[in-house]
């Protein structure tokens, strides 16, 4: 009984939903690639179905196995079709199966790629966690986004791209079994969500967009849709969209867009979309960055350009300008697609003018200038200088105890910058440097190598603690690795300019005799056998009294 209840539930959804978009029931079913509606549902059976045609090689009972959920049997399918025995389907036939016989599985999303802050809401346990490319996302979890971005993959190949500040729920995520079809429901919260979804004939898929004011449901199109308080607007830019508040849809067609409005209820404008800017020629490969975008003066007071990344759908960026041109950087090698849109006085981006095109930057090697070749330094982190040669790139220094840079004992960060610092102090010895370049994100050119003795310095000398004696002084201070004496200097004012007293001494103390009654000021740096020595270590105030 609970099996025909939800048969004819589901059958009575599916009519609703037709009659809303003023089509035969049948032109709201999904149709897999090579199979078809068949004109007897369209005429006498009320039954959405599903028609399948059956491929080379296949067989009735591992169509039914692959395809019928369980407790529908095999024998339905035969007397649903008319036919008495099973071996006699063949290749080239048509079966006709209803949609509520159809195996039902989740069939979650993917990330294909996130940019800035995107946090995943599981549906399960309400937890939150930073969302990552090629995160799975399963029915009841919600994407909120703050100032990033994320780009979905649905199991039909249907992209959603996420926009800023947005949250966007997965109510249904199902697969029809192995027949290619998908139900997929989304709740869009707030914000704004662009989507490209697949055509019923690459897929089958059945996607809605439900917001707190409209609804919007679609079978093959590209459309963006936005909602905040009190308002939905929806824009096509391919293909047409039915939307409105639930019950009242009006099928939306591209080049127009529409508003709901939750303070009248069935209240809904529509407009058209400002016309696509005409974009002027960009080279089909771009060797260096920045170059310019410009556009034909439209009457638009301002414009938004979106890049997309070609192969993934990556939303690299979205701006809003107020000129006619704009400038393209700091972009990786690979291939783009922008979108270029006027923006109406309420907001809404008009349709877009696209233009593809490919970054091929090639790193230049960077011309070395200091230290010189050869050169013999005295300190443990010399400072080392270049000057690139090429357009956005990014550079590091390389240091290395042998000329094959087998073993790179220290390098700088990665930066445009023409100098750097080796990441960590360089002990006495003789060292390789060379100046790596990268522009693109995977263009590499490296410099010549240069030899450099580093003689470097001994850590100054820290006085540990003071004791007096009748009319001595005991000084004790640190000891430090490689040092072989230490120079102690006493003085009777703190800047050491009037030195009284300075003795060499190959122990870490020293007995000074001193006038009562008078301040003194004493100091140590370290010592070694080769021309490495201490910067001077601070200054320690002595009085006897």
């Amino acid at each position: 009984m609970s099996q025909c209840v939800t048969l004819r539930t589901f059958t009575g959804l599916l009519l609703l939903f037709g009659s809303l978009m003023a089509l035969p029931v049948q032109a709201e079913l999904s149709v897999t690639r090579g199979s078809q509606v068949g004109a007897a549902a369209q005429e006498s059976n009320a039954t959405p179905e599903w028609i399948y045609t059956v491929r080379p090689g296949e067989h009735f009972a591992g169509i039914a196995d692959a395809l019928l959920a369980k407790g529908i049997p095999a024998i339905r399918l035969l007397q649903h079709n008319g036919i008495d025995n099973p071996a006699t389907v063949t290749s080239g036939d048509n079966l006709r199966i209803p949609l509520a016989w159809l195996q039902r599985q989740p069939d979650p999303a993917r990330v294909n790629s996130v940019t800035g802050s995107v946090q995943l809401i599981s549906g399960s346990d309400g937890t939150k966690r930073p969302l990552n490319s090629d995160s799975l996302i399963r029915v009841g979890d919600e994407i909120q986004s703050q100032a990033g971005t994320a780009t979905i993959e649905l199991a039909d190949g249907s992209v959603v791209r996420i926009s800023p500040h947005s949250r966007l729920a997965f109510n249904r995520l199902t697969q029809y079994g192995k027949s290619g079809m998908v139900d997929t429901r989304l709740r869009l919260n707030q914000g704004e969500i662009e989507t490209q979804v697949k055509p019923v004939i690459e897929g089958g898929s059945r996607f809605e967009i439900e917001t707190p004011s409209a609804v919007a449901a679609v079978r093959g199109t590209m459309f963006s849709l936005r909602t905040a308080p009190g308002m939905t607007d929806l824009r096509v830019t391919e293909g047409e969209v039915s939307f409105g508040p639930p019950g009242q849809t009006r099928r939306i067609p591209a080049g127009y867009s529409a508003s709901v409005s939750t303070a009248g209820v069935g209240r809904m404008n529509i407009r058209r979309l400002p016309p696509a800017p005409q974009i002027n020629p960009l080279p089909q490969q771009l060797k260096q960055l920045p170059a310019q975008l410009s556009w034909a003066p439209n009457g638009a007071n301002s414009h938004r350009v979106d890049i997309f990344d070609a192969d993934s759908g990556r939303w690299i960026n979205s701006s809003k300008v107020s000129d006619s041109s704009f400038d393209i950087n700091l972009l990786d090698n690979g291939r783009y697609e922008i979108h270029l849109a006027a923006i109406d006085n309420r907001g809404m981006a008009g349709m877009p003018g696209v233009m593809s095109f490919e970054v091929d930057l090639q790193a230049r090697t960077a011309a070395l200038e200091q230290p010189e070749p050869g050169a013999t330094v005295n300190d443990d982190m010399p400072e080392f200088r270049w000057q690139l040669r090429g357009e956005n790139e990014v550079a590091r220094v390389e240091i290395s105890e042998n000329k094959d840079f087998g073993n790179t004992i220290a390098t700088s960060e990665w930066a445009p910058d023409e100098s750097a610092l080796p990441s960590r102090p360089l002990t006495p010895g003789q060292y390789y440097w060379r100046v790596v370049t990268e522009a693109g994100g995977n263009s590499v050119a490296t410099s010549e190598a240069r030899s450099l003795v580093v003689n470097g310095t001994l850590p100054p000398v820290r006085i540990i603690s003071v004791n007096y004696v009748d009319s001595q002084v005991r000084v004790f201070w640190q000891k430090v690795d490689t040092a072989t004496d230490y120079r102690l200097q006493l003085s009777e004012e703190p800047g050491f300019n009037n030195i009284i007293k300075e003795a060499t001494l190959s122990d870490t103390t020293a007995a000074l005799r001193l006038i009562p009654g008078r301040r003194y000021f004493v100091r140590l740096k370290a010592l070694s056998d080769g021309p490495l020595e201490s910067r001077w270590g601070p200054g320690r105030e002595l009085f006897l009294e």
